[in-house]
Parts: structure tokens; sequence; C-alpha cells
């Protein structure tokens, strides 16, 4: 956390509701040694310059200059911020092509994410 900022930068926003989401923010965080994976419902997300809308909708990467992105291009962009063998997985993630393709995944994964292991009922996205 910044002296001048109650919210940490960089940091990974996921939905604390989902156990599924739960469950994937804390294995990626062990996996890529990221300091700060937070539930966006324990965050100030004015002074993280997000809405609930967008956390809601998708992961969020805040950057360390405080850029935004979402979905596929947060877990792209976290990757690329642990660095090491995880930046360049990273950086093929959000190559024009793949991002296309990691787009189709990571929405497919998240209108699923009940069903998938560790899902619960509170994971689902009423899309109505």
């Amino acid at each position: 956390m910044s002296a001048t900022s109650g919210a940490p930068r960089p940091v990974l926003v996921f939905d604390g509701d989902c156990s599924f989401c739960t469950s994937s923010a804390r294995l990626g965080q062990r996996w890529l040694g990221l300091e700060h994976v937070e539930p966006w419902q324990q965050l100030d997300l004015d002074e993280l310059g997000l809405t609930a809308e967008q956390c809601d909708e998708a992961v969020q990467w805040v950057g360390p200059d405080g850029a935004i992105t979402s979905a596929e291009g947060a877990v792209g962009a976290a990757l690329v911020h642990a660095g090491g063998v995880w930046r360049w997985l990273g950086r093929l993630l959000l190559a024009p092509g793949v991002r296309s393709v990691a787009g189709v995944v990571y929405r497919w994964v998240a209108r699923n994410r009940s069903k998938l292991p560790g899902g619960t009922p509170a994971c689902s996205i009423d899309r109505s």
C-alpha cells in the first residue's frame, strides 16, 4: 500500500462472493507471487478508479501506474507483472489473435464458473 492511498497497487481484483474466483485468485497469487490479490468487496473502488459494475463483470488489474484492464487483459497484465516465465506467457496471452481466443475462453469460464470445480450457485452470473 502506498502512503498516500489506502488501496494497494498493483492489485488483481476479483469477485470475493464467488468461491471459484476466490480459489482461482489465491492459486494465482501463490503461483505468480503477486503481493495484492484482493476481493473487490473489501476495497475502496473509488481509490482504484473502479466501479462495482466493472468488478462484477470481470477480474480487474490495476497496474502500478493506475492503468486498468479487465478480463483476459487483466490476467495477461498480471502475468506480465509477475515476471520470469510468467511475463512471456502474459505477453503471449495479450498478443493479437491469441487475445481474441483468450477472450472467448475467459467469457466461457465466467459464464460457467458456478459449474466448474469449486464453484457454487453463488458464483452464477445472472445475465437476464
